[in-house]
């Protein structure tokens, strides 16, 4: 196997692991954002404040999105298959 060929795998894995974990990780940075301007304005330092929304918009988009990345997972895995069985016949 050519050593382009390795480096193109592991950058398409990499960006398919940014790219479905990109939303869950916006939507919990947003969302640690506006529940930390809340605690500064209120003064209210609650340390489960911060986790609950998290958790719960967390999972509202992977439970939205789970289709979508489920698709993108196994077409990535058929590319890799694929491509395992080009190199295995020459």
């Amino acid at each position: 196997m050519e050593p382009l060929v390795v480096v193109d795998m592991g950058r398409e894995a990499l960006m398919l692991t940014l790219m479905l974990s990109g939303p869950m990780l916006g939507v919990g940075l947003g969302l640690g954002l506006m529940v930390g301007v809340f605690q500064a304005v209120t003064q209210i330092h609650e340390a489960t404040l911060t986790f609950i929304p998290k958790f719960l918009g967390i999972s509202l988009v992977l439970l939205f999105l789970m289709p979508w990345m489920m698709l993108k997972l196994m077409e990535y895995t058929f590319g890799l298959f694929d491509m395992i069985g080009s190199v295995g016949l020459r």
